[in-house]
C-alpha cells in the first residue's frame, strides 16, 4: 500500500506548502498539495467551522482567479484538521505555487461580508462556519509561514531520514 502522506515523519513535518502526490490522467499531470497551516501532533488542530470556512473562501478564491480557475481541481480540507488539500492541473512543485497560496492566505485573513455559499440550499452543514476565527488562522500561517516560507516549509521530511 503506498500511501503518500504515511511516509511523511509527522513529528517533524512543519507548517508549509508541500508536494503530495503527483498523478497522471490521461496525458495530463495533477498536483496535490498539502497546506499545513499546523504542525501535526504539536499544535492544537483547527475547529471544524474553521476547516469548513477556509473551503468555502479558499474554493471561492481560485474559481474567481484570471489565472488560476481553469488550473484548479479541488480545495479540500485534512481529515486531520491540520491543514488544506488543493490539486491544480500541471506538474508543478511548491515554489511554483508559493505566491498564489499566499496571496489566497491574504484574501481569507482580510475577507469581509457573508461567506460563499453558507446557505442551507448550497451547503450541507451550513450553519457550521467561523469568519472570525478563520480570518485569526489565515493572518497568522500567512504572516509566520507564507510571507518568509523558507525550502523546510516547503519539503517534506521523510522517515527514517536523519
Amino acid at each position: 500500500m503506498d500511501v503518500t502522506s504515511f511516509g511523511i515523519d509527522h513529528n517533524k513535518l512543519l507548517r508549509g506548502i508541500y508536494v503530495s502526490r503527483k498523478d497522471t490522467i490521461g496525458s495530463e499531470i495533477v498536483t496535490t498539495f498539502d497546506v499545513r497551516m499546523k504542525e501535526p501532533n504539536r499544535e492544537m488542530v483547527m475547529d471544524t467551522s474553521v476547516m469548513h470556512t477556509i473551503e468555502h473562501l479558499m474554493a471561492t478564491f481560485f474559481r474567481g482567479h484570471t489565472e488560476w480557475a481553469e488550473k484548479t481541481i479541488y480545495v479540500g480540507p485534512m481529515g486531520c484538521r491540520t491543514g488544506m488539500y488543493v490539486i491544480f492541473k500541471g506538474d508543478l512543485e511548491s515554489q511554483d505555487v508559493k505566491d498564489i497560496i499566499r496571496e489566497s492566505y491574504d484574501f481569507m485573513a482580510n475577507f469581509s461580508g457573508e461567506i460563499p455559499a453558507a446557505k442551507p440550499e448550497m451547503c450541507g452543514n451550513y450553519l457550521d462556519h467561523n469568519l472570525e476565527i478563520t480570518k485569526i488562522e489565515c493572518k497568522k500561517f500567512l504572516e509566520e509561514v507564507l510571507e518568509q516560507i523558507k525550502e523546510e516549509n516547503m519539503v517534506y521530511p521523510r522517515q527514517n531520514e536523519a
